[in-house]
């Protein structure tokens, strides 16, 4: 099972996946995680990554999809994968299927977390985060014992200055503009598939399991 995990900025992409790989035993690959691997080890493209990081500049497509072939090239993924942030646009899509054909695998579905833009911005403007140990709350959601306190720790909640309305909107217009053409071209190849991400956590999470099983 090879599967593109999209959807955008807030949909609950990361924690999707982590019940994944526990119910499917097969790696969660996110850009980032490629990132850091590939400037940690060292490698040549790692570097290159670097110098650009470094330099507050966008990682270019050339090194970004070197970096993704690299880590899929690797054993823990011929049985299986969960890609997450990549790819970004229908260039970098175009490149991820030479990858997987010269690694003789198949993408087996391209899975988006459906989430409408207003529940999205809802969802951050509200998020409240504890200060000491890191535990997640929400003003409407998921509502502390005691206002602005941490029910774990008792420690100080506060809201992460990206969880304004502003960045919220201009990350969702990032995605808009790169990432929702790539619906139409995983649709066009046969492997879209969708799941309504407004529902609980575990709807989500059944619902998710069921079109990958199906």
């Amino acid at each position: 099972m090879h599967i593109l995990l999209m959807g955008p900025p807030g949909a609950g992409k990361g924690t999707q996946a982590a019940k994944l790989v526990e119910e499917f035993k097969i790696p969660h690959i996110s850009t980032g995680d490629m990132f850091r691997a590939a400037v940690k080890n060292q490698t040549e493209l790692g570097k290159k990554a670097k110098a650009c990081m470094d330099q507050g500049k966008l990682v270019p497509d050339d090194v970004t999809i070197g970096i993704v072939k690299e880590r899929l090239s690797q054993d823990d993924c011929q049985k299986g994968f969960i890609l997450d942030g990549f790819p970004r646009t229908v260039e970098q899509a175009k490149a991820l299927d030479k990858i997987v054909a010269e690694l003789g695998l198949k993408l087996t579905g391209a899975l988006n977390i459906d989430v409408p833009a207003k529940e999205l911005i809802e969802r951050a403007v509200g998020r409240r985060i504890c200060k000491k140990c890191g535990e997640t709350y929400h003003i409407r959601f998921k509502v502390p014992a005691k206002d602005g306190i941490c029910d774990i720790c008792g420690g100080e909640l506060y809201q992460r200055a990206d969880d304004s309305e502003e960045t919220m909107k201009n990350r969702l217009a990032v995605y808009d503009e790169q990432t929702k053409p790539l619906i139409k071209y995983y649709k066009d190849a046969g492997i879209y598939k969708q799941v309504d991400g407004r529902q609980s956590m575990d709807k989500v999470y059944s619902d998710v399991v069921a079109v990958l099983r199906g």
